[in-house]
Formats: structure tokens, C-alpha cells, sequence
């Protein structure tokens, strides 16, 4: 998916671990939030709906997951 993700500009998340393990990156475009491994970003992402990211988000910060 290399080809695909060429548009997207991914972020490392800020709660990565600083050597450089367990990390994620997220890539927002209008509707959509990608995200993907940093250590496997040959894999590809996954996307989802904006909305819905953020809710997980909301959740996670408010410790509900």
C-alpha cells in the first residue's frame, strides 16, 4: 500500500515510546483518520471514519477503554 499512503502525512503519536517501540502514526484527511505501526509501515494503515476516531480518543483520555 505504499503507493496509496503516498498522500497521506503521517504523525508519530506523542505516547510512542521514546525508543521508538510500540509506536503508532496517524495521517488525518477530511472525514478519515489513518492509522499504521511504525515499525511495519509496509503493512499498509487502516483508516477510519473521523468521527469515530475521535470518540475512541475521547475514550481512551477519559480512561474508558
Amino acid at each position: 500500500m505504499p503507493d496509496e499512503a503516498s498522500h497521506l502525512k503521517f504523525r508519530k503519536s506523542s505516547y510512542s515510546s521514546p525508543r521508538h517501540q510500540d509506536c503508532v502514526e496517524v495521517a488525518d484527511t477530511p472525514g478519515t483518520s489513518a492509522v499504521r505501526d511504525t515499525q511495519n509501515r509496509h503493512l499498509g494503515h487502516i483508516e477510519f471514519p473521523s468521527t469515530e476516531w475521535a470518540a475512541f480518543l475521547r475514550d481512551i483520555k477519559a480512561d474508558r477503554l
